[in-house]
């Protein structure tokens, strides 16, 4: 089920359980009764009144009696006024009116309910908003229907704001109907069982439902269980509603489903759930928020036959861990599948077990709780009782988030110090400061900013002194201190402004959060007292009632981020996921290798995120990025060449394919993809394909998405022709057949070809059918899904006139948005994108050549965001935005600038709520429109396609030319960088590079008698390091010089060897060399007349068989040599710093080796083995020469040379930013030998065979030798080729996927 569906289906049942709570509104009955006029004046009470005829009991709206209304003695945020219904009632709106004839007027307020008359609990409108807009004039009824309503007694109105003019003045009404309800208490150790009649199994919808208020935090609400099927638990954790699921009645912990919903249950307060059960999910329902729970197969029917009710279950259940577990407070309305269990119970049904003591109404304690909201909160008490020497006791309970703040603080009277209890790190402290004593220190209790209340007892007694936190369950401290402690007045939460520090000193910071139960020497401290103004002084309290707010539910954090908070905020934790920003919405990686490419990376294995901020995960893919087409690479559990062998009593043989990305992966790349194909291989022998003599299909392939569709078509022909591409191409080796092997021969043949219709691919499975007759054999193939191009990078449009935009639907991004695209422009400024509701809006504009705004209004007033450049950004370079606006901040980023962000209001309106078009490149009003273009546009990870609305939308043009000012950068290493209408590319003809970006390195095996050699001619070897005062001569090129920069990479288990060799023609010559104790020499001779120097370097162990690379860099008589990691050795030559009239250059065996050295010329002749990658001799390279252009290049190549990979990577010194490559990862490549040269050698052999009949016995042992010498290069390739498969996964596979790691075609180089 998708997020929307789940979320309209979490409205539904929200609305859905409103209407089924209206049990005393009839059918067709509006509940909007007016609930005050009718009351008596008895009914109303208020904090203070002016006078008599000021009192509330005349705050009936449009009523005139008395002074037309109430208004309190003082006007300041401390006044209440409060209306006593009668009874429980459903509220659903309230209207306000000022004093008659005056200028008295509310301008907002806060509404709170009760069913006490204590505990008061705020009501919040839908983004959390508790502030109420009041009236502007005292006459006008302002009224406001609640988003959800409320079931409550007590009604009580805060005035926050008021007329200026005038004083707070109000008349009031509020709206509604009767609520009736059957309520069931128990105490914490009764309890109701029922005995339950299971529903037949084809009904397919069952429910739980029930609304409940809890006195303690922990506690079973109910366990139902059938015979065998399985059990349900609602139960009480810590203020969360746990939902437990268990097979039979007794389930073992590993068989159990458990899922939480809802916070802070414990609040006294009434709180709804539900629990619906479809076929193959659950609803779970509390309050507001609903949770979809997909249920295992065996959970499809309830056949509950008890639920045990308020009690914890028997011995089935393995939650029990040492404590009472029973529920202590009331359930109302319990309803299980339209049966009132409540009502039976009241009825003294025959299927209902009481036990214990069980009310059928609802008393509960009377807790008087007090809320510090501010860090300027606090409450003063002056001291209550006389000091006495038999000691002192406080004791509270709280309950906070914060893990830091004052608790208590007083001063020792008569002796002089203080005492401070507080808590930090989540701990509490105790700290006792006398003069002239060390300060005294205990600690005790942990973790205590979990919102739960802890209770705390300071207790000093005969010298003895103790701190205990959560009583029996929790920890204590001691200390004996040699001084008595004696409490005098007492100051909770913080410290008053105006205090001096005589009176209190508070050097921590303030507590947040709820206190009750204060006592001082065992006698409770009367809050409502406080609160009347009657003992002590408070400031910024919210007394009778705690209005903790868990911002962590519902969890804001996106994508599996863990949430935190504090009493103000929340914080995510996004390092366990794969997305950043203050809500873990956006993605750390790229949608798709394309990407990746044009920020300058190269091949390898990146995680790709489809769909950015959307719900798919990243997946580590494959890139290759070696073409010119950058490919995706998607392995399955077997892309070898398999050979079919029959099994007994099966005539078919099939294959199923698991692939390495999970099905909304694959088809969102499949979608985004301009192409995809995947190879299809069928070898044969007396084993046809597709066609059966009487036309039916022999074997079939299922692809496409889902569970896919069956195929009868082969890779390289169309969808539905039943053909293979033999048949295609009219080229089949039987013309009456349209597959080679369905021409059943009995020597091998194949049909091998790419699918490339998209709606058809992945391939996931594979029959094959005609296997089992005497003489068959077969084997297939079916390679990884290759897709290339993202149509979502380069989608763009071009705005040729300030007027002209794009239209698209609506914007929906309530809670988080993030938008993200690149632009260009030579325009100073302009509107990018905007989207308008009733009064919030989003906008994105150029302000002016160097800043952009990000400005929006979710219903707090208008917010900007904006990041300046210190660089034009009308420069015609393409530059990337990307915007984040969340519940919690919003930012803004410029290409690689630091994000400018704003945080929310804590307490403020969070939805964005849009209705008009999504405007691009312009306004609703056609001004300050944008001229340039825009590419790349994602809103919520979707892409809007620009060019396909350009191509009907007049003055946009569709498409944007013009990126190499901007990427041009990326062609490296002498790459000159061409323009495409979509895209770019890389030339790499001047460069001694080849690959997409002129970064890949070219790299060859050799073997003893592999030879290399490249003359050298004065165009090309025209360097600036060349000697001015060289003359030429009328016989050779004289070319001299006084430099050279040689570089190239190695591997070799040879030594001694000869890795290079330079010669001149002045019998002067510069060599590279291993010698026999496997360091690296180098030799000048660059005087003839004089002996080689040698340069040997200290590194050791260089033919150890791993890749090693060597940079050489000479300057007049100064030689440096780096090798590897290794720290740069420095030389000098004695001889002349002139290398005249270089000749030649050889890698490997030397055969004109006569004016060599003698020991020089011995190793010359023993030539090299091993591989080379990536020589360079000044601007000159060999290799790539004689790879890639024999035929245009003055190099000859003698022996055999094959192409590899050595394992070397270029480095990239151009990447935008961090890459997330996993080199060390090589995905689901094969290794080992493929199957194809299993066949290919059983073929060889039998040619053998058929050899030796005709041929005569010597000629046999020839082909013989020839064979053994080409299965030998085989392998030895193959070993080579499987050292490094991330920098080629389909090397082992087979060579017709290599060769997509060739260089393009199209990528032209020369070499004079």
């Amino acid at each position: 089920m998708d997020l929307w569906s789940k979320k309209v289906l979490g409205i539904i049942t929200h609305v859905a359980l409103i209407l089924s709570s209206s049990y005393g509104a009839t059918r067709g009955e509006v509940c909007h009764n007016p609930l005050v006029s009718n009351l008596l004046p008895s009914s109303f009470r208020s904090s203070s009144q002016l006078s008599n005829s000021h009192g509330p009991g005349f705050a009936k709206l449009n009523r005139r009696e008395g002074a037309g209304g109430w208004s309190p003695l003082s006007s300041d945020r401390y006044q209440w006024l409060e209306v006593d219904l009668g009874g429980r009632t459903q509220i659903t709106a309230v209207a306000t009116q000022g004093r008659y004839g005056s200028s008295d007027w509310l301008t907002a307020y806060l509404l709170m309910f009760s069913d006490t008359g204590h505990n008061w609990k705020q009501y919040r409108q839908e983004d959390n908003i508790g502030a109420f807009p009041g009236n502007s004039n005292a006459d006008s009824v302002v009224q406001h229907k609640l988003q959800h309503p409320v079931i409550a007694r007590y009604v009580r109105l805060i005035p926050l704001d008021w007329n200026p003019n005038g004083r707070i003045g109000l008349r009031l009404e509020t709206y509604g109907c009767p609520y009736n309800s059957d309520v069931v208490s128990f105490d914490g150790h009764s309890s109701l069982v029922y005995r339950l009649s299971p529903r037949p199994r084809q009904v397919t919808r069952e429910s739980i439902s029930l609304k409940f208020k809890a006195l303690r935090n922990s506690g079973t609400l109910l366990h139902a269980e059938g015979q065998s099927e399985h059990s349900l638990t609602l139960e009480l954790e810590k203020g969360k509603l746990l939902l437990v699921l268990g097979k039979g009645r007794s389930s073992p912990p590993d068989s159990r489903r458990l899922v939480s919903l809802g916070s802070l249950l414990d609040d006294q307060h009434w709180h709804q759930v539900a629990v619906e059960h479809h076929s193959n999910h659950l609803n779970l329902t509390v309050d507001k928020s609903t949770l979809w729970v997909q249920t295992p197969p065996r959970f499809t029917h309830w056949d509950h036959d008890q639920m045990s009710v308020g009690a914890e279950p028997g011995p089935s259940s393995l939650r029990s861990v040492g404590s009472n577990r029973n529920f202590y407070g009331c359930l109302e309305n319990l309803v299980y599948n339209g049966v009132n269990l409540v009502d039976l119970a009241k009825q003294r049904d025959q299927r209902v077990s009481v036990k214990g003591n069980v009310t059928f109404s609802c008393a509960e304690p009377i807790f008087v709780a007090m809320t510090f909201t501010r860090p300027q909160s606090f409450l003063w008490l002056p001291r209550v009782t006389e000091p006495s020497s038999m000691g002192m006791s406080v004791g509270l309970q709280f309950r906070t988030w914060n893990k830091a703040g004052l608790l208590l603080t007083f001063d020792l009277p008569n002796q002089g110090g203080a005492v401070w209890l507080y808590l930090s790190k989540a701990m509490l402290h105790l700290q006792i400061h006398k003069p002239g004593r060390a300060p005294l220190e205990l600690t005790a209790g942990s973790v205590l900013n979990d919102g739960q209340w802890h209770s705390v007892a300071l207790i000093s007694r005969r010298g003895r002194l103790t701190i205990a936190v959560d009583g029996d369950e929790g920890a204590t401290a001691h200390a004996s201190p040699s001084f008595l402690i004696t409490t005098g007045q007492l100051f909770f939460g913080g410290c008053p402004s105006e205090a001096s520090s005589q009176e209190c000193m508070n050097p921590f910071k303030a507590f947040q959060g709820c206190m009750r139960l204060l006592t001082v020497d065992d006698q409770e401290v009367d809050l409502i007292k406080v609160q009347e103004r009657l003992m002590g002084n408070y400031s910024h309290l919210q007394i009778d009632m705690c209005g903790i707010i868990d911002r962590c539910s519902p969890n804001h954090c996106e994508h599996g981020g863990s949430c935190s908070q504090s009493w103000s905020t929340f914080h995510c934790n996004c390092s366990s996921t794969s997305y950043s920003g203050a809500t873990c919405h956006s993605s750390i990686y790229e949608q798709s290798c394309e990407a990746y490419k044009h920020k300058g990376n190269t091949s390898g294995y990146y995680y790709i995120d489809v769909d950015g901020s959307g719900p798919i995960r990243p997946q580590l893919i494959y890139c290759n990025m070696t073409e010119d087409k950058t490919w995706m690479l998607i392995q399955h559990n077997n892309t070898d060449l398999t050979r079919v062998r029959p099994l007994l009593g099966k005539n078919q043989h099939s294959a199923h394919f698991e692939y390495t990305s999970e099905e909304e992966q694959l088809a969102a790349i499949i979608s985004q993809s301009e192409h995809c194909e995947q190879e299809l291989t069928y070898r044969c022998r007396k084993s046809r394909l597709l066609h059966s003599p009487d036309g039916s299909p022999l074997s079939w392939w299922v692809g496409g998405p889902g569970k896919g569709q069956v195929q009868t078509y082969w890779g390289g022909a169309p969808p539905g022709s039943r053909q293979c591409a033999c048949g295609l191409q009219g080229n089949c080796v039987d013309p009456k057949h349209h597959c080679n092997c369905d021409a059943d021969h009995a020597e091998w043949a194949n049909d091998t070809g790419l699918l490339t219709h998209k709606e058809d691919l992945p391939v996931r499975a594979l029959v094959l059918a005609d296997v089992q007759r005497p003489g068959s054999e077969s084997a297939y193939r079916v390679g990884p899904l290759r897709c290339h191009g993202d149509k979502n990078v380069w989608n763009a449009a071009f705005f040729d006139k300030e007027t002209s935009y794009l239209h698209f639907p609506t914007f929906h991004g309530e809670l988080s948005a993030d938008i993200s695209f690149l632009f260009k422009t030579t325009s100073s400024s302009g509107v990018f994108l905007e989207n308008l509701g009733i009064t919030d809006f989003i906008r994105i504009e150029l302000s002016s050549s160097t800043e952009v705004l990000f400005s929006f209004d979710v219903g707090n007033g208008p917010l900007e965001v904006g990041v300046k450049a210190d660089f034009p950004l009308n420069d015609n370079r393409w530059h990337r935005i990307r915007a984040e606006r969340n519940v919690k901040e919003a930012s803004l980023r410029l290409d690689e600038l630091p994000a400018a962000a704003r945080e929310a209001p804590a307490d403020g309106h969070i939805h964005l709520q849009l209705n008009s078009q999504l405007f691009i490149g312009g306004t609703a009003s056609r001004q300050k429109g944008f001229r340039g273009c825009i590419r790349s546009l994602q809103l919520n990870g979707i892409t809007l396609d620009l060019e396909e609305r350009a191509k009907i939308t007049p003055g946009v043009q569709a498409g944007c030319p013009g990126h190499c000012s901007s990427y041009g950068s990326l062609c490296q290493n002498q790459g000159r960088c061409v323009e495409r209408s979509t895209s770019f590319s890389c030339n790499c003809g001047l460069s001694a590079y080849t690959g997409a970006f002129c970064d890949r390195e070219v790299s060859a095996n050799l073997k003893s008698g592999t030879s290399i050699s490249y003359t050298f001619k004065e165009q090309v070897v025209n360097e600036p390091n060349r000697s001015s005062s060289a003359l030429p001569s009328p016989l050779y090129s004289d070319m001299s010089l006084r430099a050279e920069n040689i570089s190239l990479s190695f591997r070799t288990g040879q030594s001694p060897a000869l890795l290079l060799y330079i010669s001149s023609h002045h019998r002067e010559y510069l060599a590279l060399l291993l010698n026999k104790h496997d360091k690296l020499e180098v030799r000048y001779r660059l005087d003839s007349s004089k002996d080689a120097e040698i340069l040997r370097s200290k590194v050791r162990n260089l033919a150890n068989g791993q890749l090693h690379t060597v940079t050489i860099n000479r300057l007049a008589d100064a030689v440096s040599v780096q090798i590897d990691q290794n720290t740069r050795e420095d030389f000098n030559l004695t001889s002349d710093a002139e290398f005249n009239g270089i000749r030649s250059l050889v890698l490997g065996r030397v055969h004109n080796s006569g004016e060599l050295d003698p020991d020089l010329a011995r190793l010359a002749s023993l030539g090299f083995t091993g591989c080379l990658s990536a020589v360079l001799f000044n601007s000159i390279s060999p290799l790539k020469a004689a790879l890639l252009h024999p035929d245009t290049s003055p190099v000859v190549v003698t022996g055999t040379l094959v192409q590899s990979v050595c394992g070397s990577t270029s480095t990239n010194h151009y990447a935008a930013e961090t890459t997330h490559h996993q080199s060390g990862q090589s995905g689901s490549a094969g290794t080992g030998q493929p199957l194809v040269n299993a066949i290919r050698s059983d073929s060889a052999l039998i040619g053998g065979v058929i050899a030796v009949v005709i041929f005569v016995t010597v000629s046999a042992l020839v082909i013989t030798a020839r064979l053994l010498y080409r299965r030998k290069g085989l392998c030895q390739s193959q070993e080579i080729k499987t050292v490094q498969p991330e920098d080629s996964p389909e090397l082992p596979f087979s060579s017709q996927s290599s060769s997509h790691n060739g260089p393009s075609e199209s990528q032209k180089e020369y070499f004079i």
